[in-house]
């Protein structure tokens, strides 16, 4: 099962250097929310889901290290967070990190480069866990893709197993639907109705066996799996 796209907020109130950034990554399948000014990206860090973050250090309204700061207050979980800058002193980078930036790249910089160390940040929280998802009475085995309930093997089509799988590393939060079709289909347009054809059959393969359903569909909001909170990554 292929590794479902990164989605990347990106700070910077440079259009010229957005556009480059933006389509590397998009060409790399990773999805990209813009913000021009500090204010912007601030309100978007606290109001979606994001792998990643790549925050300009000087910004209009309010500059990254401010930024930086608030999220790290407010998130109700760690954002990977890249700062870039065209400062380059030792006391600049540790000033950076002292308000709670993950890593710091230098301008001028190579797409390249920075594509791999926000994958490598997006993918830290992945290392040195189990390969097995276990949430409730459902494991996810992430390398075998086996799955199973109840201790009782459960087969799923390959849209369906992605689906399991994003719901249950989203655990307990919701997911929306389009942050769903996001991470599993990326850019390529879908509609409604294939999700829709999706979510029936991951039902009817996870949920109509068993006596109680886990899919839980959480209307205006998205959809969440209704289990108990014991989650092992």
């Amino acid at each position: 099962m292929p590794t479902s796209p990164i989605k990347v907020l990106l700070v910077e109130d440079q259009a010229d250097i957005s556009r480059n950034i933006a389509d590397y990554f998009e060409s790399k399948g990773s999805v990209v929310d813009f913000a021009y000014d500090g204010e912007q990206g601030l309100s978007l860090a606290l109001s979606n889901y994001y792998d990643c973050i790549v925050l300009d250090l000087m910004l209009p309204k309010m500059d990254g290290l401010q930024v930086c700061l608030q999220v790290r207050k407010i998130a109700d979980r760690h954002i990977p967070i890249i700062m870039l800058t065209a400062r380059d002193t030792l006391d600049d980078k540790l000033q950076g990190f002292g308000q709670g930036a993950d890593d710091y790249l230098t301008k001028p910089f190579a797409l390249e480069e920075l594509w791999v160390r926000c994958m490598a940040l997006s993918q830290r929280h992945t290392l040195n866990t189990s390969h097995t998802l276990t949430i409730g009475d459902i494991s996810l085995n992430k390398q075998t893709f086996h799955v199973t309930r109840q201790g009782k093997e459960v087969f799923l089509q390959p849209i369906p197993l992605k689906i399991l799988r994003v719901l249950m590393e989203s655990h307990p939060r919701a997911i929306s639907r389009s942050e769903l079709c996001e991470k599993i289909w990326g850019d390529e347009p879908t509609d409604s109705d294939a999700l829709r054809s999706h979510i029936y059959q991951l039902r009817k393969a996870i949920d109509k066996p068993f006596s109680s359903p886990v899919i839980k569909t959480l209307h205006g909001v998205g959809f969440a799996l209704d289990v108990i909170s014991n989650v092992t990554k």
